[in-house]
């Protein structure tokens, strides 16, 4: 049988699963909805064929954005297209559409732009201040790819897809049996200078982490099968020691040097569904006559 194309994101993403969706769909369950409570870029969603999928993230531009290519991907696309020109590839017009994009309260000229700065910014980071500003430098690319294949598919594969803008708390508490949840949150750091959790202005600190893998926990004995991915280190392996733990060597896909683009290793935790439990038939003993 020929491989199958695997399909890229549109987006530029830190940590993208793009080269690791096939180790992660090895341990995804078969079920009639696929959740991501951190969709990210969205690559586990475009590489596995489930006949629904509820994609959470908690940056709201990003959640617009998949909202916006589901229900108006043509206008959408046309004009996103435009700006990738030239003129537009220049450090001045970046600064000045970043602020535009900051100043900006409407949801379409925000989407539009979002994909703009995806493209053309830093090696395509999304990062915000405390403010909530978007801050990523420009990235000084020769020229920018605009990304219109990938944006019909992703526009395509949408339909499937309910999108949500919530915490992982409340996505991985409402999630019933009949799904499996899929978790790439922000990745422990492997060193002090090595955190990256400013995705969302709210951050993920190491509470977050745990309290992550105690709803996976939660989640496995209402009969949900949970799959997260992380960084293999010695504390993750205590917080997920009651998930099947399997490790795998892969490349760094963003760092500050080239010479620190080594392998690290990545922990995957599979915490399989537990049947419901049942409750004994309830014997009603025959009333005597009389």
């Amino acid at each position: 049988m020929a491989a199958v194309q695997k399909s890229r994101a549109f987006l530029k993403w830190a940590g993208g699963k793009y080269n690791l969706v096939d180790a992660i769909s090895r341990h995804l369950t078969p079920a009639d909805t696929l959740v991501e409570p951190f969709v990210g870029a969205g690559s586990v969603f475009l590489n596995t064929d489930y006949p629904a999928y509820q994609l959470n993230d908690i940056n709201a531009d990003l959640i617009a954005l998949y909202q916006l290519l589901k229900n108006r991907h043509q206008s959408f696309i046309a004009d996103a297209k435009a700006l990738f020109t030239s003129q537009s590839n220049q450090r001045d017009a970046y600064l000045s559409l970043r602020q535009q994009f900051n100043l900006s309260q409407d949801p379409y000229e925000r989407s539009v732009l979002f994909l703009y700065l995806n493209r053309h910014g830093y090696n395509g980071l999304c990062r915000y201040n405390l403010s909530g500003k978007f801050n990523v430098p420009f990235g000084s690319y020769k020229k920018p790819y605009f990304p219109e294949a990938e944006l019909h598919y992703f526009a395509e594969k949408a339909q499937r897809a309910t999108f949500s803008c919530s915490s992982y708390q409340q996505v991985m508490q409402h999630t019933q049996p009949g799904a499996v949840i899929y978790c790439d949150p922000p990745y422990v750091p492997l060193s002090k200078t090595a955190s990256f959790t400013s995705y969302a202005r709210q951050g993920f600190d190491l509470d977050d982490q745990a309290q992550l893998a105690n709803l996976a926990e939660k989640a496995q004995q209402r009969g949900v099968t949970v799959v997260i991915s992380n960084h293999d280190t010695t504390w993750t392996r205590k917080i997920y020691q009651q998930a099947a733990l399997h490790s795998l060597q892969v490349g760094r896909s963003i760092s500050q040097k080239g010479s620190g683009r080594g392998k690290v290793a990545e922990l995957f935790a599979v915490y399989q569904a537990r049947p419901a439990p049942v409750s004994p038939p309830v014997i009603v003993q025959p009333q005597k006559a009389g």
